[in-house]
């Protein structure tokens, strides 16, 4: 049972009767739900996952204390805390008592601080550039299962994805990277030998593809240890995981070097091929550094369309 579904039969069968039983003043001002650190957050949790922080439990989220008072909370927190300890044969583990739990009662201006610095969510166009878009998938994934007052879903909301101009300077800046590391570097490291440099190289043009997939997809790329996991399930061009996968994963030598170059080009053209269709590149060029001042070209504020094209990278 994935960590998602297990935390929402915990709080179908013991939850929600507390709060109905105990709380019914504060139950129009609750969301409940789990979302935040965690594989299980994510739907990427699996039997290896279980070997920590692994648990039936879910967070209630609070507004500020001009609403639900602290004392409130620590009311709703200490019933929180009494509910079974085991679950479906999994144990519960204890709260801190100063703060920093994945489940439990969360003040919701607290969870969006900690997740991208403002506690409504609300993001400069430097902060979007700023915050990790791991972080921003944090503060966005999981499932509500109940959301009584709104607050929560409404910053989610505007949470769920990149403004359009940011998305188009990553994009632009990334596909630079991925010519200068894969196209240009790589080739060049290999003919003088520098069999580790031209590693380097590859890791960098892997690890900007990869970014390039995601913003291509409109989705929040992940942490690294689920970048593979995640790209594998997206619409578009799930494709590379495989060949992605190759360059990082093979040596350097001469033919393994030249079987690297030609898959190098062909990620390429697949990448150009679904800029085409998203009519983000009117480039005609086979190399993505075309592509990358065309994509800039079609930012429309003129602040971050002159900011350098490396600037979001």
């Amino acid at each position: 049972m994935k960590g998602i579904e297990l935390a929402e039969k915990f709080y179908k069968e013991y939850g929600e009767k507390m709060i109905e039983e105990s709380f019914p003043h504060l139950k129009p001002y609750l969301a409940i739900g789990l979302s935040g650190s965690g594989s299980e957050c994510m739907g990427f949790d699996d039997a290896i996952s279980r070997d920590h922080d692994f648990e039936p439990g879910f967070c209630i989220f609070l507004p500020d204390e001009s609403t639900v008072s602290r004392r409130d909370a620590f009311l709703l927190e200490r019933a929180y805390a009494k509910l079974p300890k085991e679950f479906l044969g999994l144990a519960r583990q204890p709260l801190n008592p100063v703060g920093g739990n994945r489940h439990g009662v969360i003040r919701i201006h607290d969870f969006f601080r900690d997740k991208t610095g403002d506690e409504n969510g609300e993001l400069t166009t430097r902060g979007w550039f700023l915050v990790s878009e791991q972080f921003l998938l944090e503060a966005t994934n999981g499932k509500i299962f109940a959301d009584h007052f709104g607050l929560l879903s409404s910053i989610r909301q505007k949470l769920s994805y990149l403004p359009e101009d940011v998305r188009l300077k990553k994009l632009a800046g990334n596909l630079l990277l991925m010519a200068q590391a894969g196209q240009y570097n790589y080739p060049r490291c290999i003919k003088r030998g520098e069999t580790g440099a031209a590693q380097l190289a590859m890791g960098e043009f892997v690890n900007a593809a990869l970014k390039v997939v995601f913003l291509l997809n409109r989705k929040y790329i992940p942490y690294y240890k689920w970048v593979f996991k995640a790209l594998r399930d997206l619409a578009v061009l799930s494709s590379l995981s495989l060949p992605l996968e190759f360059l990082l994963s093979s040596g350097n030598g001469d033919a393994e070097s030249k079987a690297k170059a030609e898959s190098i080009e062909k990620i390429a053209a697949d990448i150009i091929g679904q800029l085409k269709k998203q009519a983000l590149s009117s480039a005609s060029s086979e190399s993505l550094e075309a592509h990358a001042y065309s994509v800039n070209d079609k930012i429309t504020d003129p602040e971050i369309r002159n900011l350098h094209i490396m600037y979001a990278v």
